[in-house]
C-alpha cells in the first residue's frame, strides 16, 4: 500500500511540482493538495492521509494556526512543515505547536521522500540549526514535575532533537526496545500518547 500524503500550500507552481514528483514515486500517493487550511480538519478528516505536508506562510490562515487545530483531534498524524527559511523563529514556533518537523522548500525535489520515510520511522526532520535551537530552548532549569530520570530526560532530549529510536539505540549503547520502554515510561508519565505530543510538551514546559 503506498503512503498517502495531503498537501496544504499556496504557491501554485510548488503545488503542481509536488504533484509531479510524488506521482514519479509508486511508494507514495497524493490525496489531494489544496491552496490553504481554511478547512483543514473537514480535508483530513476526508482523505485520512498518513503524513501532511504544509507550508508555514499561507494567506488567511498560517500553518502554525491550523497545526495548533489539528492537534486538539489528532495528536498522532505526520506534520511536516514546508518553510521557505531556514534557522526561522516560525520554524521553532511550529515545532512548539506540535509539527513533526520541516523540510526547506528549496530541497523539495532531493529530500522529500527521505523526509516522509525518517519521519513515518519515529525521527524529526530538521537541520542542525533548528535543533540546537530546540536544545537550548529546552535547557533552561526546571523542577522536573514529572519526576522523569536522567535517562528519560536524555532520550526526551534526544527525540525532541529529531532523533529516530535507531540514533537513540546507538547514541546511549542500548536496545531499541530499551529504548521503546523508555518512551513508553515517559509518555505514561507526561501523560501524553504520541512523540509529537511529548517534543511539544516538552518544549512549551522546558521539562528537560
Amino acid at each position: 500500500m503506498p503512503i498517502t500524503l495531503l498537501v496544504f500550500e499556496d504557491n501554485d507552481l510548488l503545488r503542481e511540482s509536488l504533484s509531479s514528483l510524488v506521482a514519479l514515486n509508486s511508494d507514495f500517493r497524493l490525496a489531494a493538495a489544496y491552496p490553504n487550511v481554511m478547512q483543514a480538519r473537514e480535508q483530513i478528516a476526508k482523505h485520512n492521509p498518513d503524513v501532511v505536508l504544509m507550508d508555514i506562510d499561507m494567506p488567511g490562515r498560517t500553518g502554525i494556526e491550523a497545526l495548533k487545530e489539528i492537534r486538539t483531534f489528532n495528536s498522532s498524524l505526520p506534520i511536516i512543515m514546508l518553510t521557505v527559511f531556514d534557522d526561522n523563529v516560525h520554524v521553532l514556533e511550529a515545532i512548539k505547536a506540535g509539527a513533526s518537523g520541516y523540510l526547506l522548500k528549496k530541497h523539495i525535489s532531493t529530500k522529500l521522500f527521505e523526509s516522509i520515510t525518517e519521519v513515518l520511522e519515529g525521527g524529526a526532520p530538521m537541520s542542525p540549526s533548528i535543533a540546537r535551537m530546540v536544545i537550548t530552548n529546552m535547557q533552561r532549569p526546571s523542577e522536573n514535575p514529572y519526576q522523569l530520570t536522567s535517562r528519560e530526560k536524555e532520550i526526551l532530549t534526544a527525540l525532541s532533537s529529531g532523533n529516530s529510536y535507531k540514533m537513540i539505540a546507538a547514541q546511549f549503547a542500548i536496545s531499541i526496545d530499551t529504548v521503546r520502554t523508555h518512551i513508553k515510561k515517559i509518555y505514561e508519565k507526561l501523560q501524553v500518547h504520541s512523540q509529537t505530543e511529548a517534543v511539544s510538551k516538552a518544549i512549551n514546559e522546558k521539562i528537560v
